[in-house]
């Protein structure tokens, strides 16, 4: 048997939290860990850091997952990390000779810019998922390149699929696993459809991804009405979620439903703008959300952190987007600022990105 080791930095249970912040999706544990099965089958994992957000899911999944991959490392220590800060992280890849970390987008952006960041050595590192949300293709290149983690792949689900549905390989070329989410998982049913027609969509055409498998959720803790939304009378999950499918079988997830922009009927989707703005040497971090418009319904409004150091303004990056995209998908305004509102997770919360921008905007006028 391996050795599990609780590395407790906040002083707080992880089996309370997945109790308390658990968010009412019924499922059960043979499901969890036959889902977690096939994430652990991607990566062979050996010394493990389990550096997981604190919402309920990934802490649930990571304890399962512990389970799940016990035959498949015997012989290894699995080493789960509770812990407020980057550099907690950093510090105990660093002591413990990790080989894997787990995390969502922010959680890697906030490690690979710390200020002390050179002066970990993280050479142990070779695998993780990177989940969540959706993943910056930039992020997940230097995250590969700068942490050691050759082997990185994503894992794209909701709570609500315990919680994967698709996951890419590390055995999948760079290409597809930094601007793809993978594959579904064996046995489970992805589709994706017109959100208009209900019909299924064709190659690289978005719409709506769907799940249908023996990871779907029972449903919401006594809330069969918000269960019949989420899952219809054939059984498909509804995600909420933007994607579409390559013709060599890859899913593409470009944003979510209600982050879509409609700028003069037009559909813009914030992520295809937001990994641009990330190929401006300038950029740490950028988020994109629509504001009200009165000519065009909606405009497009860009929260850019800058790298340490670095100056820019609203015409700057005006120029920039003009000198290599369509002048449609350019953002009206330019908000620069030092982070984004985000939950306990770390997941950015776009709402209020959105009402704040309203708010700014309209005490311009």
């Amino acid at each position: 048997m391996p050795n599990i080791v609780l590395t407790r930095i906040d002083n707080r249970l992880v089996h309370g939290q997945v109790a308390t912040q658990w968010c009412g999706a019924i499922g059960a544990n043979l499901i969890l860990v036959a889902n977690d099965e096939v994430a652990g089958n991607k990566l062979r994992q050996g010394l493990m850091d389990m550096a997981a957000p604190s919402y309920a899911a990934m802490r649930y999944w990571s304890i399962e997952k512990t389970i799940s991959t016990i035959h498949k490392a015997s012989d290894k220590q699995l080493i789960f990390i509770v812990c407020e800060t980057p550099q907690d992280v950093l510090r105990l890849v660093e002591q413990e000779r990790c080989t894997a970390l787990y995390g969502v987008p922010t959680m890697f952006v906030a490690e690979l810019h710390h200020e002390d960041f050179d002066k970990f050595n993280l050479s142990s590192l070779r695998t993780g998922i990177m989940a969540g949300s959706v993943c910056p293709i930039e992020t997940m290149k230097e995250v590969m390149d700068k942490m050691y983690m050759k082997d990185l792949i994503s894992v794209y689900g909701l709570t609500e699929t315990s919680p994967g549905m698709t996951c890419s390989k590390i055995n999948h070329p760079i290409e597809k696993r930094t601007t793809t989410v993978g594959t579904e998982y064996p046995n489970v049913e992805v589709k994706i459809f017109n959100q208009e027609t209900g019909k299924e969509c064709g190659i690289n055409e978005p719409g709506e991804i769907c799940c249908r498998g023996y990871n779907v959720m029972i449903g919401y803790y006594k809330n069969q009405e918000a269960t019949d939304q989420a899952i219809d009378k054939d059984g498909w999950l509804h995600s909420g979620d933007i994607c579409m499918r390559t013709p060599d079988g890859y899913y593409k997830v470009t944003g979510r439903l209600k982050d879509m922009i409609i700028r003069g009927g037009e559909n813009l989707y914030p992520r295809e703008i937001e990994e641009f703005y990330l190929t401006n040497p300038k950029v740490r971090d950028v988020q994109v959300v629509g504001v009200p418009d009165e000519q065009y319904g909606e405009e497009c409004c860009a929260w850019i952190i800058l790298h340490k150091g670095e100056t820019a303004d609203e015409k700057e990056m005006k120029e920039y987007g003009y000198a290599s995209i369509a002048k449609h998908k350019v953002p009206k305004y330019f908000l620069f600022v030092n982070e984004f509102p985000m939950n306990a997770a770390g997941k950015i919360l776009k709402y209020k990105m959105r009402e704040e921008s309203l708010d700014r905007y309209n005490n311009q006028k």
